[in-house]
């Protein structure tokens, strides 16, 4: 007897692409990730990831790829083995983004919400630099790599970092670019002052929770104090801090040279320190 697969050539390529069934399907959540919900889907089959994509014929080494640009190829034979639409499945991707919003999304997860994630959940939303607060629960997420400490973290700086979150989103999706500027400009000055060294969206997307927060309430206080002004009497400043700042302000050439002058009053107030000692 021949078996199903080997009556034609046709029908050899649809057993080719069209994987089995699940035993199990699960329903996606609202503003699910793809990644997210393929690992539930697995949970739910008693299996890994890998096990999963493998059995669906896709490469492993996609893994959360996949939530920012699937083939329709990859979304049929997802759709096939869960029992859904392929429009389903890409729903659960990132929609088309302008630069502003890619450069502060990140492409891997970074945060969290602990009570969401214990359901296995992973929402798109989480992936965002502007993301505070899970918008299921409304518990404020917690950064997924590094170190967990049970620091106590001011009240002030959450009420300041959420308040730079909201207002670094309003920036990302504002038609000009000149709030964003600005927004990233006060993170740039935070950054001096933590001393941190990297690429502004990342600063905001960072493991570290000090360092993030830091750079989100930095946004919130620049509305209220201007940043050259903070950036005279602060006493963190250091030579990279120094360039950092002249980076930050090398469009606007009144803050440029109050910025440049920081080593000079630091210099002379050095001065005049060391000359009240000898006296």
């Amino acid at each position: 007897m021949v078996a199903p697969c080997e009556r034609s050539s046709a029908a050899r390529e649809d057993c080719a692409v069209t994987p089995r069934p699940l035993p199990k399907t699960v329903v996606p959540f609202p503003n699910e990730l793809l990644s997210g919900w393929l690992s539930r889907l697995a949970a739910a089959n008693y299996c890994d990831d890998a096990e999963l994509l493998a059995h669906i014929e896709i490469d492993t080494t996609y893994g959360t790829a996949l939530d920012f640009s699937i083939d329709a190829a990859a979304a049929e034979k997802i759709a096939s083995a869960a029992r859904v639409a392929p429009d389903v499945v890409r729903s659960l991707t990132f929609p088309a983004m302008t630069p502003r919003e890619a450069s502060l999304t990140a492409l891997m997860p970074f945060q969290h919400c602990r009570q969401c994630s214990r359901e296995g959940l992973s929402l798109r939303h989480w992936r965002r630099a502007w993301a505070f607060d899970c918008r299921v629960c409304g518990t404020r997420l917690v950064q997924t790599l590094g170190k967990t400490r049970d620091e106590q973290i001011p009240d002030k700086l959450i009420y300041r970092a959420r308040r730079g979150a909201g207002m670094l989103e309003c920036a990302a999706r504002s038609r000009g670019p000149k709030k964003l500027r600005r927004a990233m400009r006060a993170v740039t000055f935070a950054m001096s002052l933590k001393t941190f060294r990297g690429d502004p969206s990342f600063a905001v997307q960072n493991p570290r929770s000090e360092v993030r927060l830091f750079c989100l309430a930095a946004i919130a206080a620049a509305r209220s104090q201007p940043l050259a002004k903070a950036a005279i009497i602060s006493k963190s400043i250091d030579e990279y801090a120094r360039v950092a700042l002249l980076r930050a302000f090398e469009k606007e050439p009144r803050l440029l040279a109050a910025v440049d002058h920081i080593p000079q009053r630091r210099a002379t107030g050095a001065g005049l320190m060391t000359g009240k000692s000898h006296n």
